[in-house]
């Protein structure tokens, strides 16, 4: 069985709703919630670098995912993100000489994990799926599909992720 380091930044899977202020915001990671609910049978530590919407997500905050990511002792790491720039931060990732060795999975949700019909609970099974099968490299999963990281984009439109078609 193999060990996962799973990061959190923050996004929409991790969104909590204030009455008082009537909007979202990005409270403390799910994950932790998620896979203890679903009593998984592999070892994983969750670790969160950044509470933050990706809109918000900077340069600076890429370098430090990178760097963190760059860390860690694990090859099979899942980063949960926000899916407005989870290629941005994919696209930093496979440029990290560093991480050339490890298999990295970005997930997020396009509605808060509170909710009964979020794609949360999906894509964070689906990710612990790929980071345990797929070679080295960086990938995105969301809504049934692993995607490179370089071949992939958010269908705002559709609202969910499709294959960069090349010609």
């Amino acid at each position: 069985m193999n060990y996962i380091k799973i990061f959190t930044t923050g996004g929409t899977i991790d969104k909590i709703y204030f009455d008082a202020k009537s909007k979202y915001e990005v409270g403390e990671s799910n994950v932790p919630i998620i896979l203890n609910e679903l009593n998984v049978n592999f070892d994983y530590d969750v670790v969160p670098i950044f509470q933050k919407d990706s809109l918000d997500l900077t340069k600076d905050d890429r370098d430090e995912i990178c760097k963190v990511v760059g860390m860690a002792t694990t090859n099979e790491i899942i980063i949960t993100h926000g899916t407005d720039t989870m290629v941005t931060t994919a696209k930093a990732l496979a440029a990290t000489s560093l991480l050339s060795s490890k298999t990295i999975v970005l997930t997020g949700a396009l509605e808060p994990a509170i909710f009964k019909t979020s794609d949360a609970v999906f894509n964070i099974g689906g990710a612990v799926a790929a980071v345990q099968t797929l070679d080295a490299g960086v990938y995105i999963y969301m809504n049934g599909i692993v995607f490179n990281h370089d071949s992939v984009y958010k269908d705002v439109v559709a609202g969910r992720f499709v294959k960069n078609v090349r010609i």
